[in-house]
């Protein structure tokens, strides 16, 4: 006797594995709020700052942050973002090349005095394969690059989340020490600002 074949209950098992799948990246970018400590904003302070992806996207456009994020393999430096003139090149861990490895001259904390190098643990590029630019980008360019693991260097919303959040790296963007700019928006600001645009669907404009 031959066996009895069943489309109509194959075919509903397609898609309920299809269904899962789909609600499964439908809420990389739906996750609960957390209850850090992020201040709450007034509304003048909403209309002022603009939705939350554009303070996010203003952060990620300081000279702070887009120096470490170039479209080419030499960081940047300095307010004007102008190539790094020790000619250092991102190798292929994003660490540097040969000699002119990051750690030789960016040590975890910044050297005091101005022009002296500025230092934050595990300083370094992203890697070659997947270098994360922000030079150059538009907001919903960079907005969809981010959201996206396969330019994101397969990162989950929730680990680009707690690298803004609490990463050392980063935070150095607040305090980098004699002759440059701070990040302008207070980190706190940041975080409550990209928590809201996750937890909102991670929307990107045009």
């Amino acid at each position: 006797m031959k066996p009895t074949i069943r489309p109509r209950r194959i075919a509903s098992a397609g898609a309920a594995a299809l269904a899962g799948a789909l609600v499964l990246f439908s809420t990389q970018c739906q996750r609960p709020a957390r209850t850090a400590d992020v201040p709450t904003r007034s509304g003048a302070e909403e209309a002022a700052e603009g939705n939350d992806w554009n303070v996010v996207y203003a952060v990620l456009q300081h000279p702070r942050c887009m120096n470490c994020h170039p479209s080419g393999d030499a960081p940047l430096q300095g307010d004007d973002r102008h190539e790094h003139v020790q000619f250092v090149r991102r190798g292929p861990d994003g660490s540097g090349l040969y000699a002119m490895r990051c750690a030789t001259c960016h040590q975890t904390r910044n050297l005091t005095g101005a022009h002296l190098p500025p230092g934050a643990p595990n300083w370094h590029l992203p890697k070659p394969e997947q270098p994360l630019v922000f030079q150059g980008k538009t907001p919903g360019e960079l907005c969809r690059q981010l959201r996206d693991p396969t330019t994101n260097g397969g990162h989950t919303m929730e680990e680009i989340f707690t690298h803004v959040a609490e990463d050392p790296l980063v935070g150095w963007g607040w305090d980098p020490g004699a002759g440059r700019t701070p990040v302008s928006i207070p980190r706190a600001r940041v975080v409550a600002a990209l928590r809201a645009w996750i937890d909102g669907g991670c929307d990107c404009p045009e």
